[in-house]
């Protein structure tokens, strides 16, 4: 997936769609923070549409990730020149030379100032449209043969993945002797279908009969919900199979059956701003938060009370704030790394919810913010 993103946006950025590049890219910035290919696409984008604060940032970390990368430090020379920091540009000039000595930007933009530095000229040049021939160069899609064979792959696996359709539709059958029969059952469904299958024993014995739980539900209760929860993970509905996993582990669910969910739950995806397909409200959580318990959700608003650490960010999150007309909610928020948040603007988060012992509130464990001026278009 990560790949395929990236191939994309090159793509888009050689072809000029830069604001294209930059949708596309802003809402994943944290889960890309240690790429260098991600941080340098972005940092072009922003350079080709103007936006010279945003090159800053993106070089900026660009270099931190991969210090010695003489295509980054082209990318600040061209910020200093812009700001006709002649002096601060030569430097960076000359250090891409000493990493690539036939670097022709380099020693295209050493002449350039040779010949132009203190005076007027030199501005009448920037002006005159031909400061862009000291871009660093634009990322090309790699080539890579084993796209070839993925694509067969791909091919044959849409093939079966057909076939198995039309078999348990009953339009093809499948023949009882087939040598592959059982492997075909087995590797049709998505990771961990099959191992969460229940035994025979764990239907017959599906509710403990003492004890204090949250919940009580009754045999057919639990299967039916345990069931239902498989079939939603067939179709990537995780957040759904959640809540039902989540209900049957808070009951008097048999302790097996309950392993067999903590297991069902542990096969499923971190999801993406792009791949979260349930959504669910503030509201339906704070309605019983142990039945959300780890599920992502994807919530609009504004931060207030901001820390930041070298390995963190908190902040009090102010859920549905984003047009600053209603406020649904106050939610601590706390990411595992460190991150820029300007507390003017509305931002959007992907997390993970955590209730508090007793229920009564809940913390949203970030996995991802979106926050680059975007929402308030």
């Amino acid at each position: 997936m990560r790949a395929d993103l990236l191939t994309k946006a090159i793509r888009f950025l050689r072809k000029r769609k830069y604001a294209e590049t930059l949708r596309m890219l802003e809402p994943n910035v944290l889960l890309y923070r240690d790429s260098f290919k991600f941080h340098y696409i972005l940092a072009m984008a922003c350079l080709y549409s103007g936006d010279f604060g945003g090159t800053f940032t993106y070089f900026k970390r660009a270099r931190e990730i991969k210090a010695n990368d003489s295509s980054a430090l082209l990318g600040f020379a061209v910020l200093y020149m812009r700001r006709r920091e002649t002096d601060r540009a030569l430097d960076i000039y000359l250090e891409v030379l000493d990493i690539d000595p036939n670097n022709k930007i380099a020693k295209k933009a050493l002449k350039i100032i040779r010949k132009y530095s203190g005076t007027d000229y030199l501005s009448d040049w920037i002006d005159a449209g031909k400061f862009s021939r000291l871009y660093p160069p634009l990322p090309k899609v790699s080539f890579n043969p084993a796209r070839i064979i993925v694509f067969f792959a791909c091919g044959l696996g849409a093939l079966a993945a057909a076939y198995a359709v039309l078999v348990r539709l009953q339009v093809v059958p499948l023949p009882e002797n087939a040598p592959f029969k059982r492997a075909f059952q087995v590797t049709s469904g998505r990771n961990g279908w099959m191992a969460t299958t229940l035994a025979q024993e764990e239907r017959e014995r599906t509710v403990e009969t003492g004890g204090s739980y949250r919940y009580i539900l009754t045999r057919s209760q639990v299967l039916n919900m345990y069931e239902d929860a498989r079939k939603l993970f067939t179709t990537y509905n995780d957040e759904k199979a959640k809540v039902l996993l989540n209900h049957i582990i808070g009951s008097n669910a048999s302790e097996a059956i309950k392993t067999k969910a903590g297991l069902l739950i542990s096969y499923m995806d971190v999801p993406g701003f792009d791949t979260l397909k349930d959504r669910i409200s503030y509201r339906e959580i704070m309605e019983d938060p142990f039945l959300y318990r780890d599920c992502y959700v994807i919530w609009r608003g504004m931060a207030t009370n901001l820390t930041i650490e070298q390995n963190s960010t908190s902040f009090d999150f102010l859920v549905g704030y984003d047009t600053r007309t209603k406020l649904e909610g106050l939610v601590p928020a706390v990411f595992n790394f460190s991150v820029a948040v300007n507390l003017e603007k509305p931002l959007e988060i992907l997390g993970k919810i955590i209730p508090s012992q007793d229920g009564s509130s809940i913390q949203l464990e970030g996995a991802a913010i979106h926050q680059l001026g975007i929402l308030e278009q």
